[in-house]
């Protein structure tokens, strides 16, 4: 029986390191290839991480050695890569967003179940031992019933360091689309499948001036929201307020909150897998700390890769996979519909669901993902 997947990258980018490193720490995943447009880049990171193959994507995807593509392409690419991965006999497993909209998500989806091969998206650090604390603490009923949530990104944007800003303001970027997965995939993961959603964006400085030394001085137009206040619905009754924004300078807004019929929880960053939890019980008069129940992959770091090897388990064995298709497309479906309400005046009803991804064992070993 097979024991470990091949894997192959495709986009050798910012994010990608955290991939490179982060899949070094799985004995089920061994990276074989490297791809990106800029054939020299991926040639690169061939070598700084000793992969034994890079080249050209058309290259990889006719590999018959890689069973698994992982798409760290730019968010416009996605779906084409996805598909073109696919088509090529790979399973996939994509960085957030999962696409751009809802038609083409369901189409990779399709082409996935046409093709019986798996689909599954970041974000995974849902998975970290951070929100696997927290997902236990809800289904043990720390905090009752959930009733209510927040969920707060806010900042000013990327201009300032990011070498490469000008996507982050065009459609498929802006803080819904870039940092929004983080944040309704961890509400999914403890709450549920969301049922509508309602919103108000805006664009509150249609042009930037980028200030990496790379690109210092070029004007981004800005073609998509850049801030964005909702409300969710979710299927089981509770409800949760978002904030999501590149226009705000400070603020003292947690990153999540659960609210229940007997309890608060405090959620860490979904975009790292680290951080304890505060708990504050009815009846109480202080926030606690929460050890941490679950096994640290990464330690206090950005890391990336447990989704892709819990996938690759999931392969080998038959399960369902916990960062998969369905939960990444029910996210892009409200992303989508929080920009429709806003031109709308109406709430969106979702036209997509999921079930929560099943939770993590609990005394795993570094490296391990099923007991």
């Amino acid at each position: 029986m097979k024991e470990k997947i091949n894997v192959g990258i495709i986009g050798c980018g910012a994010i990608s390191n955290a991939y490179f490193k982060g899949c070094k720490l799985f004995p089920v995943l061994d990276v074989v290839a490297c791809a990106d447009i800029a054939v020299e880049r991926a040639k690169a990171k061939a070598q700084e991480f000793n992969i034994p193959k890079s080249g050209t994507v058309d290259d990889l995807l006719h590999d018959p050695s890689i069973d698994l593509v992982v798409n760290l392409t730019i968010p416009a690419a996605h779906a084409d890569v996805n598909l073109a991965a696919l088509h090529a006999g790979k399973h996939v497993f994509c960085e957030k967003p999962f696409a751009l909209t809802r038609d083409s998500g369901a189409e990779v989806l399709r082409i996935a179940r046409e093709k019986n091969l798996r689909i599954g998206s970041a974000p995974d650090t849902f998975l970290g031992e951070a929100h696997q604390t927290c997902r236990k603490l809800i289904d043990d009923g720390a905090i009752g019933e959930p009733v209510a949530a927040t969920a707060f990104m806010c900042g000013h944007g990327v201009e300032a360091w990011h070498p490469n800003p000008f996507f982050y303001y065009a459609p498929g970027g802006g803080p819904m689309f870039d940092m929004g997965p983080y944040y309704l995939t961890a509400l999914v993961n403890m709450i549920g499948p969301m049922k509508r959603v309602c919103g108000s964006t805006k664009i509150t400085f249609p042009e930037r001036i980028a200030r990496h030394k790379d690109v210092a001085g070029a004007k981004i137009s800005v073609t998509t929201p850049t801030h964005l206040t909702g409300v969710i619905d979710f299927a089981n009754g509770a409800a949760a307020t978002v904030i999501m924004s590149f226009d705000i300078w400070a603020h003292h807004l947690p990153f999540i909150e659960v609210h229940g019929t007997e309890g608060s929880l405090s959620v860490p960053d979904p975009n790292n897998t680290f951080g304890n939890p505060l708990l504050r019980k009815a009846g109480e008069n202080e926030w606690r700390e929460m050890p941490v129940t679950h096994t640290s992959y990464y330690g206090e770091s950005y890391g990336r890769g447990v989704g892709v090897a819990d996938m690759a388990h999931a392969i080998l064995s038959g399960r369902p996979h916990r960062a998969n298709g369905d939960m990444a497309l029910h996210v892009v479906d409200a992303m989508q519909a929080f920009d429709e309400s806003s031109n709308n005046g109406r709430h969106i009803t979702l036209t997509t669901t999921c079930d929560s991804p099943a939770p993590l064992p609990t005394g795993l070993a570094p490296g391990e993902i099923d007991a």
